[in-house]
């Protein structure tokens, strides 16, 4: 049996040597898993407007304008850019360096808590303007699709806050921080799929108006 300073390999370690670990592989399965029900939300929400529309996109607020585009994409821009530090944190601790790692799980927390921020202020606006869940077939898809997504961002904001916690307490290495990369992955799976959502709610009708 292979051994390393006089200790034997087991089984699970060479397995982890030759590739990806038990762990990661999980994790992937967990995303393909939640892309699945993101993209039956999002292919609801397009039947329900090709059922719907005579022309031009029919998806209207009860003004009869369209939803603003220009603040959910001020706001996707701060969501991707959370990316960045996710990204570095991961990076860091693969180094080792704890200190790197404890500011990109920050940054990363931070710009989320501000994308759900302008989330709810975009949906207290709309709400103002009697625009609500109970708005015909509209209010029921734009609300389960863009509240679904964030609450996975809440989920996200949760795990890196708890490894962000570990962090402090100095409970990871180079060689042990399976926590911090399953962060990194969810959180750029939550923004991966806010680009689809936010092309398909508010980006494509630009392209159907009359």
């Amino acid at each position: 049996m292979s051994t390393t300073q006089g200790e034997p390999i087991t089984a699970a370690t060479e397995h982890q040597l030759a590739g990806r670990s038990l762990g990661w592989w999980g994790m992937i399965f967990f995303i393909t898993s939640e892309a699945l029900i993101f993209a039956n939300l999002i292919a609801a929400y397009l039947y329900l407007e090709i059922r719907n529309m005579g022309g031009h996109w029919a998806f209207k607020l009860p003004s009869g304008d369209y939803l603003d585009v220009v603040f959910p994409l001020i706001n996707t821009f701060i969501l991707l850019a959370s990316s960045i530090p996710a990204r570095f944190a991961g990076a860091s601790i693969a180094r080792g360096n704890r200190r790197n790692m404890v500011l990109g799980l920050l940054g990363t927390i931070v710009l989320g808590s501000i994308f759900l921020g302008g989330q709810l202020y975009e949906y207290t606006n709309l709400f103002a303007s009697n625009f609500t869940i109970h708005y015909q077939a509209f209010g029921s898809a734009f609300y389960t699709l863009t509240g679904f997504h964030g609450l996975h961002v809440t989920v996200g904001i949760l795990f890196l806050l708890i490894c962000l916690i570990r962090a402090l307490r100095g409970d990871f290495t180079a060689k042990n921080h399976f926590a911090v990369q399953a962060g990194e992955m969810y959180w750029h799976f939550v923004d991966f799929v806010w680009i689809f959502v936010v092309s398909t709610v508010y980006l494509l009708p630009l392209l159907l108006r009359p």
